[in-house]
């Protein structure tokens, strides 16, 4: 047996999950596609993660935190809007009881922190740029045919994870089927400059073409994602840069005074996506390997990391008692899960159906519902609570 456990793929979640590992006695290889100075500059990494006070409390735990704290933003308040309607809500950490609600980083910096911790571990063999080629199990091992520079490897082990992401090769060799529902939806992603400071403000501002998200960074800076209807999207990204801004503006309004442009702007199709398994014989995928989510509520790389939390609690115990690959060990880890992935999913769908919808019921329900949110704090703190990952 050449290794314990193979992980496939090392973005966020494959690399936290050889992290949190480290000490667990088990032999892990590390195999990623992409070289890590292509990842490096990949546009992918320019995009803003809000970090749920949970997911904080789990990169604590790995101890990474200390690591990127400098390079996060806190955020102290949430502040949400219906335009065009009177509703409106707002959450405070203060109120909560809590330092911040959660914090926003780039995921460039998380991921370049996470990688040169990765290279510290003496258990993890990296395998990179390396490709899969072929995938297959029987009752005791996993066998992987790997690509590896020029060269053909064959790994053995007791279970493969497949945290390689949305187009996931472990998902397709497993031959796992996925439900996806498209949205008609856009995300439009750039960073801002605002005239005015922020104060830690996190900004979700719901729209009938989609939802517009304004993340506070560094001085007055604001990550944007601005969903919208696809066809709406397309324009803004062919028109000018003074056009796009002239349209965020009367979108968001003059509350951070005047917003202007400091990033590029980048365009990604939207999709709720779930694998119709996260486990086939010795195999499990994780993170958006197994769920991709709608950004409105900023839950998607939480989620994921909560599937990598509670994995690796689980995965040296499984060792320390058989095989970390049995069927009903697998079985375990995915009900586990299943109640934390249904909620989260069906909330966040729940809010982009409710909220994009100018039904007029449905519009002065919603924002009845808004402004009733404001004054009850029981309302209030479920919902800060979900928002800050502690829902479980």
């Amino acid at each position: 047996m050449d290794y314990d456990l193979l992980i496939v793929g090392s973005g966020l979640a494959g690399n936290c999950l050889a992290l949190a590992l480290k000490n667990s006695g088990l032999k892990i290889a590390l195999i990623e596609a992409q070289e890590r100075s292509v990842l490096q500059h990949a546009a992918l990494g320019d995009r803003a993660l809000a970090l749920a006070a949970g997911t904080v409390d789990a990169l604590k735990a790995l101890n990474l935190w200390q690591g990127i704290e400098h390079a996060a933003t806190p955020i102290e308040q949430i502040h949400i809007s219906d335009k065009g309607h009177f509703g409106k809500a707002r959450l405070s950490a203060q109120k909560e009881n809590v330092a911040a609600l959660g914090f926003v980083i780039t995921a460039r910096d998380l991921e370049t922190h996470i990688a040169d911790q990765i290279a510290a571990a003496e258990n993890v063999t990296l395998y990179c740029p390396a490709r899969v080629i072929s995938l297959m199990a029987d009752e005791n091992a996993v066998f992987i045919s790997l690509k590896h520079l020029d060269e053909s490897l064959n790994l053995t082990a007791k279970l493969v994870v497949g945290a390689d992401g949305g187009q996931s090769s472990v998902r397709q060799l497993l031959n796992i089927e996925q439900h996806v529902s498209d949205y008609g939806q856009t995300a439009l992603v750039t960073t801002i400059t605002a005239s005015k400071p922020h104060h830690n403000v996190a900004y979700e501002r719901f729209t009938a073409s989609g939802p517009l998200a304004l993340l506070p960074m560094k001085t007055n800076d604001c990550a944007v994602v601005w969903t919208r209807k696809t066809d709406e999207a397309e324009s803004l990204m062919l028109g000018s840069e003074s056009d796009f801004m002239a349209q965020l503006q009367r979108c968001f309004g003059w509350r951070l005074g005047e917003l202007k442009l400091n990033a590029p702007r980048r365009a990604f199709p939207l999709s709720l996506i779930r694998a119709n398994s996260m486990i086939s014989p010795r195999a499990v995928i994780i993170g958006n390997a197994a769920h991709q989510l709608h950004p409105v509520a900023g839950q998607g790389f939480n989620l994921g990391l909560r599937d990598v939390v509670v994995l690796a609690e689980m995965l040296p115990l499984q060792n320390e008692i058989g095989d970390i690959g049995a069927t009903e060990f697998l079985k375990r880890f995915s009900q586990t899960r299943q109640t934390d992935q249904s909620r989260t999913i069906h909330f966040t769908n729940a809010v982009v159906q409710i909220f994009s919808n100018e039904w007029l019921a449905l519009a002065a329900a919603r924002n009845i519902g808004l402004a009733l949110l404001d004054v009850l704090p029981f309302a209030k703190t479920v919902l800060a609570r979900h928002a800050m990952g502690y829902q479980r």
